[in-house]
Order: structure tokens, then C-alpha cells, then sequence
């Protein structure tokens, strides 16, 4: 097959990334100079979205935030599978139509990703908006003969794509089935549908093969074409999408095409229910995965893998006892192909370690006069020399967070570099004791510190926003004023050497959930 002419700009910086079809890292070199199309495989819609649909969104709305402030332009689609036979399954049993279950499936979906701060998502398309461009991709194969139409069904002929199993290197006979229920209406049972006959009483649309339905493959290979074109730069999705989904989207889209369907296929580790595999800002975890055999690789995560099946619950349930940024934190703490330790514990360390980063905030705030989420958020990179005021140290962590971002979007390493960044920080607080008196050169230094940090953090996505209280605002002041009157209570107390009831203040606080800093210059509280 012949392969795209590929661009490179001048001025950008160099990212690696490892592809899953080459099995090495390589610069990233796009098809159009400066821009990068990417595409990711998005949800079937049939039941509430679970912890599993978040990994992929939050990785790649990383990617595009990372590669636009290195300053590409990236258009991100991702798709929705709203005509599949679960959808069909589902909508039945709850006695409703296909359409109304894929809407309100689609809506969950759309608000869970809010809550994870995934608002870069440029095109959503839905299979059921597609019908006719796929209907023409089908043609086109039957033309040049790669498919071949079976009594109202059509499959593609895999014997013909020399290529086929070049994704998993796996042979046409080892991925070799028993062909399922439609067996004896294909040339050989590896051979898979793009085109589904209709029973009676099912969701169908016409085509020249008769009423039917799209298989599940030929949706995204249509709809990525359609908005991205026939060459595209990025193709992500989870490691349990290599055989047979993105297998079988090469061979339809390349045997149509006659070039590359796109250039990096980058697949994220699964989601694994297990215990804390290590702390959220140490040792960085899965910093080097990727094994030789994706499709061993695959199987292996699969086989304990968090999804529907195995009774995951639904995201929203799982929002009311954690907060969002915390399931961010967590999974940005992994590298993007290893799988994910996922439970209470891991969640609680990461919002443990969430509390280093907003105790820092709260001290720049006592000493600037201004929050850290009031600082401008540097959305395009810089050189060195627009971070020197922030000293020696930060630079070096920045150019080392930067590092490793280039290596193939390592957030594991970026994550362990931020939480240095926090000790480095509070360092420099502590040597010049800016808390007790704050000099214009050292809070200059820690403006510029804080400015850093405000960068590499939106990178990420996150702390972006200040946390928005889960009282009202009235009702927060309130609180506010209510605990300096308990402080202060407390203060008095202590001053008596009434240890006694000083003590059963803190005491009783910390059962409420709030936790008292004793401090040179005063008492601090924060929620648990």
C-alpha cells in the first residue's frame, strides 16, 4: 500500500510517540503540517457509563491539551456506537427504543466527562448520523473486491488483505473462529460484517444489500474518513480495542484507501480493580510499559479488566463518594499504556495527595493576597528565559516535567515532578520566611514559581478551577466565621493551659472532618 506524504513544521518541539503497529517510539510527523487529526473509539451507549469510559477521554484530552500548547492544532473526534446489538438487547428489556436508551446513555456519558474536566472533544459523531457515508464505504470494498454481499449481509474477504493481522501479528489462521451463527454465509470464518441483515422487529435502514445495520467496525472507519480523511496522524483506544476492532479497521479502511489509516495507534492500559499499586506522587507507576506482543498484552489486562460485565458501577456513583479531580490525579499517575490500579484506596491516596498541592495554594494565598487559581494559566510554550525569575530549581523541574511529556506523554514522570515541584516550593516559603514577613524580591520569586506551576498543571488539566464548595455561599461564609470562633475558643484555651478542652476541640473537629494546623502565625483548618 502506498503511504502518505508526511510534514513536519519548523519551531515546534520534538514529541515521540510509540505506536502500537511499529512497536517503537518515533517523532511525531503529521500528514498536514502543524495539525494533528486524532481519533478515539468512544462508548457503546446501551447502559450507564462506568470508571473504564473515563481512562481513554482523560488520557487523550491530556494528549491534545499537551500537544497544543506545544503549539499544534489538533481536531479530536470521538465517536458513539448508538446502533449495536447490546443497544438493541437493552432497549427491549427495558421496554423503550433503541434511540431514547442511546440518548440518555450518550447524556450520561457527556456529563460524567464534564466532571472530569474532558472539554476538548471537537466532534462527536454518531453511527446512526452516518448511515449513508457508510453504506458508500461498503460499496466502494464490494467494488474493488475486499467484501462481498451473503444473503443480506456483507463481510470482508480477509484472504484478500495481505496485510490482515499486521496490527496483533497474528495470522489469518490463528485469528480463525467458528464464524458464529452467520458461518455458513461466509467464505472463511474470520471473515467479519460490515453490513448486518435485519431480523424481524429489529432497527434497520435500507441499502442495496437489503435492510440491515452496520457491523461495528466499518462505523468508525467511515466516520473517521469522513471528518479526518483518509490519513490521519492518531488513532487511540484501549488495549482490549486492538484485535479484532482496530484490526479489522485497518484492513477496511487501508484496502479502500491504499495508504495508512493513521500513522500512531496508541492504546491505553485497562482499568484493573486491585489495591494501591504505589502512592500517587512517588515512584512514578508504569513509566516504561508497552510490551513487544499487544495482543498478549491485551489478553493479559482483559482478563481482570474493571468493565459492564464484571459489575462496575456507575461513574456517578462512584462521583458521590470522590471527587473528580481526584480520579484525574489517578489516573494521570499511571503511564497512559499501563494498566490502572483502581479502587477506595488508590482513590483515597490520590485525594490525600491532592491536599499537598491545596495546602501549598492556601499558603501563596496568606502571602500574595490572591489565589492560585487568579494567576494567568500560560496555555502556549515557552522558552527558558520566560521562567528564569522562578530560580534554578523550578527550571530544572519544568524542563524535566517537559522531558517527560516529549517522551511519549509520560504523565507518571510529570506527575512525581509536580509533587517535587510542591516540596521545592514550600522550601523556599520556609528559607525565606515569607509567611512572617514577605520581601518584594522573594515574593517575586514565588509569583513566578506559582506561575510555573499554574502552567504545568493546565497542561494536565488540572486545577483549572477553584473547588467549587459543596455548600452554599451564604451558608460558607458562615462556616467561615463560625470555626475563627472555634479557633479562637481553642486559642484562648490553650493560653489558660486548659490542655483538656483544647484538646476536645481538636478532637471533636477532626471527627466532623476538619483538620487544625497549628502554625507559627495561627491555626489553619481544612475539610478531610
Amino acid at each position: 500500500m502506498a503511504t502518505s506524504e508526511l510534514n513536519t513544521t519548523a519551531g515546534l518541539p520534538t514529541i515521540e510517540i510509540y505506536s502500537t503497529l511499529t512497536k517503537k517510539k518515533t517523532p511525531l510527523v503529521t500528514v498536514k503540517p502543524g495539525h494533528v487529526g486524532m481519533y478515539l473509539c468512544g462508548p457503546t451507549v446501551y447502559k450507564p457509563s462506568h470508571i473504564g469510559h473515563m481512562v481513554g477521554p482523560v488520557i487523550f484530552d491530556t494528549v491534545k491539551r499537551y500537544l497544543e500548547y506545544s503549539g499544534w492544532k489538533v481536531t479530536w473526534v470521538v465517536n458513539i456506537t448508538d446502533i449495536d446489538d447490546k443497544i438493541i438487547a437493552e432497549s427491549a428489556a427495558r421496554g423503550t427504543t433503541m434511540a431514547k436508551l442511546a440518548t440518555e446513555m450518550t447524556a450520561d456519558y457527556l456529563d460524567n466527562l464534564a466532571m472530569l474536566g474532558v472539554e476538548s472533544i471537537d466532534v462527536m459523531p454518531k453511527a446512526t448520523e452516518h448511515i449513508g457515508t457508510i453504506v458508500a464505504f461498503i460499496e466502494g470494498l464490494i467494488a474493488k473486491g475486499y467484501a462481498y454481499a451473503s444473503d443480506g449481509d456483507v463481510y470482508f474477504d480477509v484472504t484478500r488483505d495481505a496485510d490482515y493481522g499486521k496490527l496483533t501479528n497474528r495470522s489469518v489462521d490463528a485469528m480463525q473462529g467458528e464464524g458464529g451463527s452467520t458461518a455458513e454465509r461466509k467464505r472463511s470464518a474470520a471473515d467479519f460484517a460490515l453490513w448486518k441483515k435485519a431480523k424481524p422487529g429489529e432497527p434497520s435502514w435500507e441499502s442495496p444489500w437489503g435492510p440491515g445495520r452496520p457491523g461495528w467496525h466499518i462505523e468508525c472507519s467511515a466516520m473517521s474518513r469522513a471528518i479526518l480523511g483518509e490519513h490521519f496522524d492518531i488513532h487511540g483506544g484501549g488495549l482490549d480495542l486492538i484485535f479484532p476492532h482496530h484490526e479489522n479497521e485497518i484492513a477496511q479502511s487501508e484496502s479502500l484507501h491504499d495508504c495508512p489509516m493513521a500513522t500512531y495507534w496508541m492504546h491505553n492500559g485497562l482499568m484493573q480493580a486491585a489495591g494501591a499499586a504505589g502512592k500517587v506522587g512517588g515512584r512514578p507507576r508504569g513509566s516504561e510499559s508497552g510490551a513487544d506482543d499487544a495482543a498478549a498484552e491485551a489478553a493479559t489486562q482483559a482478563a481482570t479488566k474493571i468493565s459492564k460485565s464484571t459489575g462496575a458501577e456507575p461513574f456517578k456513583n462512584l462521583l458521590a463518594r470522590h471527587r473528580p479531580e481526584a480520579v484525574r490525579v489517578l489516573l494521570l499517575s499511571t503511564h497512559y499504556r499501563s494498566p490502572i490500579h483502581f479502587g477506595e484506596e488508590p482513590l483515597g491516596e490520590s485525594a490525600r495527595a491532592m491536599e499537598a498541592f491545596e495546602r501549598l495554594f492556601t499558603r501563596y494565598q496568606r502571602i500574595a493576597g490572591k489565589p492560585f487559581y487568579a494567576l494567568p494559566c500560560r496555555d502556549r510554550r515557552a522558552g527558558d528565559a520566560a521562567v528564569g525569575a522562578a530560580g534554578d530549581e523550578v527550571k530544572a523541574l519544568r524542563e524535566k516535567f517537559l522531558a517527560a511529556m516529549d517522551d511519549d506523554f509520560n504523565t507518571a514522570i510529570g506527575m512525581a515532578t509536580l509533587f517535587d515541584f510542591v516540596r521545592v516550593a514550600n522550601k523556599f516559603i520556609d528559607q525565606q520566611g515569607l509567611e512572617k514577613k514577605a520581601s518584594p524580591e522573594a515574593l517575586a520569586t514565588l509569583d513566578a514559581m506559582m506561575l510555573v506551576l499554574r502552567e504545568l498543571t493546565g497542561t494536565l488539566g488540572i486545577f483549572l478551577k477553584e473547588p467549587q464548595a459543596k455548600t452554599g455561599g451564604a451558608d460558607e461564609g458562615l462556616v467561615a466565621k463560625l470555626m475563627e470562633l472555634v479557633i479562637e475558643i481553642r486559642a484562648r484555651a490553650r493560653a489558660g493551659k486548659d490542655f483538656a478542652t483544647a484538646d476536645l476541640v481538636r478532637n471533636k473537629l477532626t471527627e466532623a472532618g476538619v483538620v487544625l494546623e497549628d502554625r507559627a502565625d495561627g491555626t489553619l483548618w481544612t475539610r478531610k
